[in-house]
């Protein structure tokens, strides 16, 4: 514990951002890095709690007070030696992680929770600044190749495990750059590129193969894949998004939220913005842009918020947010205690960016003019029967229809499951209840043999702190495959491999 009175002396602060009307002007990172007293502060703060909660509500399992002691103590090589031991990325999860080791941070019982996110974001920062990020390799080759399909973190994650395993490792990736959603979805002002393009260089330091435009089932055959490869990992992403099938869904001024999100990344990097796979189900054949629209995102969730701060940055004439469900509590409420995730009301930095938010409210029906553009959308307010903390049912308000303008719609109510069509259909890869990969969590195998899955193609949509999970728990199961026993350090066991 760095300073025993810590929780008691400082309080919960964040770093600064910039303001509102000057970080709308372009899609860079707007927080600012704390100085190293309030750095220090913030570390105090823990109080290596006997039993620390942090760590369950982690899906890394990240050794959260130990890392905060040494922050504290400004030993920066052993912090980062214990946040990397479990969390392969925490340059990602330092800056887009909803933070659940946070929720569940004893100290939020009565008290803001540690700043966790940010600490672990600093330490990762401290890490690249002083050199101590080296690529890590294994002592011995062991002569076994392994395919990952996806490079998004769970294949990122899988493929540096099993890298430093000693495996050679190639990762097929169907985009013409690594990352995934990380790299076409999430908005710079979240993830600068750049970030992911120095762990990227540093993974191919390490001895990774990327093979990028490379769309296995369409332009690369599996069958050479299982020809070539000893065993192939499936960590594709669940992008199969779900629609809103009402009348007029096929006007000229409705789309998806992912394909706009990824348009706006590839003007970003100066590329095509419609340049995507075309495999994708999800694809837009238009260019998306909202200036001088009038926007509204259906759907109130993380998705939804990124849509808000790319259109404020587009310059829409408006923008509207609906979620159907109810305005929740701006605090817990009797049903829904520490260390439960807190169900309480969240206002993004995208949020404070100007939205106007709609709770309750149900979309009937999209209306277009003579030429089949969008130009408004009728909805209705709801009431919900609520027991017991929970939504049991909703109800239309009679006489409450009404028409909103708006020239585009944007989609963003979550993913069903990963694309079936292409590689997974072609492949005859068992499927699960919801259309996910079925792999179980114990040996992340489907049914066709030395092929695994893992991420959101095996659980459905999640956190990236899930894929990174998914992607290290998989590497040690395919390690067991090929070698009979791992070395591969889990999150369950005190294992660790010798590293380079």
């Amino acid at each position: 514990m760095g300073k025993t009175t810590g929780f008691l002396e400082f309080t919960r602060e964040l770093p600064k951002k910039k303001s509102v009307e000057e970080r709308v002007k372009d899609y860079k990172e707007f927080e600012s890095l704390y100085s190293d007293k309030m750095l220090n502060e913030q570390a105090a703060r823990c109080m290596n709690c006997g039993v620390p909660f942090c760590h369950s509500g982690c899906p890394l399992g990240n050794v959260i007070p130990e890392f905060n002691d040494a922050v504290y103590r400004k030993d920066w090589k052993e912090a980062y030696e214990v946040l990397s031991s479990t969390n392969n990325f925490p340059e990602f999860t330092g800056r887009i992680c909803p933070a659940p080791c946070e929720s569940a941070c004893v100290l939020g019982i009565n008290q803001p929770p540690v700043a966790i996110e940010e600490i672990e974001k600093h330490i990762i920062e401290k890490a690249f600044d002083l050199g101590l990020v080296k690529p890590r390799t294994a002592i011995v080759r062991t002569g076994k190749k392994v395919a990952v399909i996806g490079s998004g973190p769970a294949g990122l994650a899988a493929a540096a495990q099993l890298n430093e395993a000693g495996h050679s490792v190639t990762v097929f990736e169907r985009d013409d750059a690594a990352g995934g959603l990380l790299r076409y979805g999430i908005p710079d002002f979240k993830l600068e590129k750049n970030v992911i393009d120095r762990r990227i260089a540093l993974m191919e330091q390490e001895g990774i193969v990327f093979k990028y435009n490379a769309n296995v089932g369409v332009n690369v055959k599996m069958n050479d894949i299982l020809r070539e490869f000893n065993a192939v990992v499936l960590c594709g992403g669940a992008n199969e998004p779900i629609d809103l099938p009402l009348r007029g869904r096929e006007l000229k001024g409705v789309h998806f939220a992912m394909p706009y999100l990824k348009q706006q990344n590839k003007r970003n990097a100066s590329k095509d913005p419609l340049a995507l796979p075309k495999i994708e189900s999800n694809v837009a054949e238009e260019e998306i842009i909202a200036t001088n629209k009038n926007v509204i995102i259906i759907g109130g969730g993380d998705t939804g918020s990124d849509c808000v701060g790319t259109a404020n940055r587009q310059n829409a004439k408006s923008i509207r947010l609906f979620a159907r469900a109810p305005l929740p509590p701006e605090d817990r409420d009797e049903y829904n205690p520490w260390p439960l995730y807190p169900m309480v009301l969240r206002t993004s930095s995208s949020h404070e960016e100007g939205v106007e938010r709609h709770w309750a409210i149900g979309t009937k029906e999209f209306l277009g003019d003579e030429n089949g553009n969008l130009r408004a959308i009728k909805v209705v307010d709801l009431e919900w029967k609520i027991e017991k903390g929970k939504r049991i049912q909703y109800y239309e308000v009679p006489g409450t229809e009404r028409e909103l303008p708006c020239e585009l719609a944007l989609l963003a109510i979550g993913f069903a499951h990963p694309e079936h069509n292409g590689l997974l259909e072609d492949l005859g890869v068992e499927l699960d209840t919801k259309g996910n990969v079925r792999a179980t969590e114990q040996s992340y195998r489907t049914n066709i043999t030395k092929i695994f899955a893992c991420g959101d193609m095996r659980r459905g949509q999640s956190l990236v702190v899930w894929a990174i999970s998914e992607g290290r728990e998989c590497a040690r199961r395919v390690d067991e495959f090929l070698m009979g026993a791992s070395l591969l350090e889990s999150k369950d066991e005190n294992m660790v491999i010798a590293n380079g």
